[in-house]
């Protein structure tokens, strides 16, 4: 049977940017640049971008494009009993998927909330007891907060309908949520940078400290977030660029997504922080204590600044709805080309019918979610979330030495620049089998000395074990269960 294909190249590139740019594009990216070094800061990040980000996201387009298959089965085209790698990287985005898909669900309790500006006077409060209900400690799970739960079923069922017919679905949804949200990013910095205080805070932003280029926390910051941002160590990529033709643009494909993402996070801070800074203003207090990140910025900071819009209730609801709706488009694209990598990973690996896995994965996805929907729902994503970023550096630590050491880069290189209208040199090379394996492994011992010396969190051992080490080490077992699984199937079919 033929394998799908995307409608055209351009399909596949709004597909591959859709993934890319997320929810960590507006609430992780703006307090990053401006907690590291704000101006001087897009230094190592654009070096990181050239000389890890790029590269691995063509290493990751070579394995689909050229393998034809997804990450359960394209490692093990490199090298024999690689397979592992496929299913590490899918189970880890997985857990990934089934408390983004709870985050999204809070995005559609605000949007229901912004009809009325519901969180007006105390958006902190507002969210934490009436949103989230949350509970005095991880342990105490308190119960289920059935409104999430219902934004988690709205969320699920929207991966279903987008992904369970092919890519060829997926590449006509794409024009739409990459698109308006972009439009409404616009809209927002529009009507930020014209607030009283926004050059203020935009100041805060984008003023440099070159000092900062001093400390190695910073490049390592610039580096994870680049490795994070480009949906690298997922599997994703790898599945997606699998259903575009065998002579299809590698290199130029990925310089595409890769300036695009970093593009949306850059304007994404003018958005953030010229809001900020009228928060600032109108609050009487330094750009410094208002500013937030993650959940924190968007669902607390960023309301108590709607709130405070000039124009009245009407403004501000208008303003409500379209920063939670893009929040909404921003989240499904990487939402459901998480669901993809999956589906792509067990169809062809076990030859499953696409809508049959499609169907158990968002099943099983929204049952999962619900420990994220009880009154300690923020503790557990906190604690599984941080834990799987580790798993993502594993991933590509693994990938980069599988071809830099145990295959031939020289083949890869000679082969991408072959149906590439951009031409890689030997550089590309050097990163995969030097630098990016030094930069994820110092980023490991790194992440690893600071794990053992400064507990994350504040969270109780059993906690960190249960939702961080153990789960991490399930994971790594059940991709070696599955890949003797898909091996023993494969040797009774004589393959």
């Amino acid at each position: 049977m033929a394998r799908e294909k995307w409608n055209n190249q351009f399909a596949f590139i709004m597909a591959a940017i859709g993934s890319a740019i997320g929810l960590g594009n507006v609430w992780r990216f703006p307090y990053m640049a401006y907690d590291n070094g704000g101006g001087a800061f897009f230094i190592p990040y654009i070096l990181a971008l050239l000389t890890t980000g790029v590269p691995l996201l063509i290493l990751e387009y070579y394995l689909g494009v050229r393998k034809q298959v997804g990450p359960t089965e394209s490692y093990g085209l490199i090298r024999k009993n690689a397979n592992y790698i496929g299913w590490f990287s899918l189970g880890i985005a997985a857990m990934i998927t089934i408390y983004y898909t709870v985050i999204m669900g809070w995005a559609w309790n605000y949007m229901y909330h912004s009809f009325h500006v519901n969180w007006s006077g105390d958006a902190s409060g507002f969210f934490y007891n009436n949103v989230l209900g949350l509970s005095d400690g991880v342990g105490n799970l308190g119960g289920i907060r059935w409104p999430i739960v219902f934004g988690n079923l709205l969320t699920w069922v929207s991966i279903f309908l987008i992904v369970f017919k092919g890519v060829k679905v997926v590449g006509k949804v794409v024009n739409w949520t990459v698109g308006v949200p972009w439009a409404l990013l616009l809209l927002i910095i529009i009507r930020g940078i014209t607030l009283k205080g926004s050059l203020t805070g935009l100041e805060y932003y984008l003023r440099p400290d070159f000092s900062k280029l001093l400390e190695p926390s910073v490049w390592l910051a610039a580096y994870g977030q680049i490795f994070f941002s480009l949906s690298l160590g997922f599997g994703i990529m790898i599945a997606y660029s699998s259903y575009l033709p065998e002579d299809s643009d590698i290199n130029g494909s990925s310089w595409i997504v890769a300036f695009s993402n970093c593009l949306t996070s850059f304007f994404a801070g003018f958005a953030v922080f010229s809001i900020l800074g009228y928060l600032a203003v109108s609050t009487n207090q330094p750009v410094s204590e208002v500013v937030a990140s993650g959940p924190g910025l968007a669902f607390v900071t960023y309301p108590t600044a709607i709130a405070k819009l000039p124009g009245g209730i009407v403004t501000q609801a208008i303003f409500g709805l379209a920063f939670f709706f893009m929040l909404l488009l921003l989240g499904i694209d990487s939402a459901f080309s998480l669901v993809e990598a999956i589906i792509t990973g067990f169809k062809d690996s076990f030859n499953f019918k696409r809508e049959t896995v499609t169907f158990w994965v968002t099943l099983l996805g929204f049952i999962l979610g619900t420990l994220y929907c009880t009154y300690a729902g923020l503790y557990w994503l906190d604690i599984v979330d941080h834990w799987m970023n580790w798993g993502l550096v594993i991933v590509g630590l693994l990938e980069s030495i599988l071809i830099g050491w145990f295959y031939d880069p020289h083949k890869v290189l000679e082969d991408v620049n072959s149906t590439s209208s951009i031409k890689l040199n030997g550089f590309w090379i050097f990163s995969i089998k030097y630098l990016t394996p030094a930069i994820l492994l110092i980023t490991l011992i790194s992440n690893f000395y600071t794990e053992f010396s400064k507990p994350y969190g504040g969270y109780p051992l059993w906690a960190r074990l249960v939702g961080g080490w153990f789960l991490l080490l399930a994971i790594f077992i059940l991709s070696i269960y599955l890949q003797k699984l898909v091996r023993n199937k494969n040797a009774k079919l004589g393959k």
